[in-house]
């Protein structure tokens, strides 16, 4: 198995990526090891982060070999590319940029464009999406995951925005391949307070909710 079929494999196999969102590299990096400790080895660092660049870098030093770090939030070719040149493993996208999909094809990565729609979800994965990103998830719940897979079946998805751990078995049992979480799992009082096992505990909840859901 290749690199980049292994990456996918192991984001399959967890079903959960962590997103982290937060207002500084250093939180970024401390975030990072508190998922990672959690079981949630899948982590999405957002270009929306001061220094997130830094932080894929710096954090990609000290992660175990087990931990994917992907690069979020990417809108363009040339971040995707500076994102894979400085350690991202994966990348993933709010919309969809068939350049973004083509240019980390190239370098055998990962790829998770963001889609809403019917007509945009296939778009994805004709262009060669690995997973693709439906956003914002929340706001139609569950059952639009399974409608999507009638007409579907072959398009893995991961449902992002708005999934929490009381609706996350629901996301998987509607024909998630995984879940991407951001707010439900790194609390912000816990983030403020530097109470970092609050997240590790989250990040431990929401694998034990995926393998319940999938009946493990």
């Amino acid at each position: 198995m290749d690199s980049k079929m292994s990456d996918l494999q192991k984001i399959l196999d967890i079903g959960v990526i962590a997103i982290v969102r937060v207002a500084t590299a250093e939180q970024a990096i401390d975030v990072c090891g508190a998922v990672a400790r959690g079981g949630v080895t899948n982590i999405e660092v957002t270009m929306t982060v001061p220094g997130a660049i830094d932080a894929i870098r710096e954090f990609k030093k000290q992660a175990s070999s087990d931990v994917l770090l992907g690069a979020g939030t990417v809108l363009d070719p040339e971040t995707c590319r500076a994102v894979i040149l400085n350690g991202a493993d994966f990348i993933v996208c709010p919309n969809l940029n068939p350049e973004v999909i083509k240019m980390a094809h190239r370098y055998a990565k990962v790829v998770i464009p963001g889609t809403f729609t019917a007509t945009e979800i296939l778009a994805a994965w004709d262009a060669g999406a690995d997973i693709v990103k439906v956003f914002p998830a929340g706001v139609v719940g569950p059952q639009y995951l399974k409608d999507i897979k009638g007409p579907f079946p072959q398009i893995r998805l991961t449902p992002t925005g708005g999934v929490t751990l009381e609706n996350a078995p629901d996301f998987i049992r509607a024909g998630a391949s995984c879940i991407s979480v951001a707010t439900s799992l790194v609390d912000k009082k816990a983030l403020a307070d530097k109470n970092f096992d609050v997240i590790t505990e989250k990040a431990r909840q929401f694998v034990e909710a995926v393998k319940v859901a999938r009946g493990l």
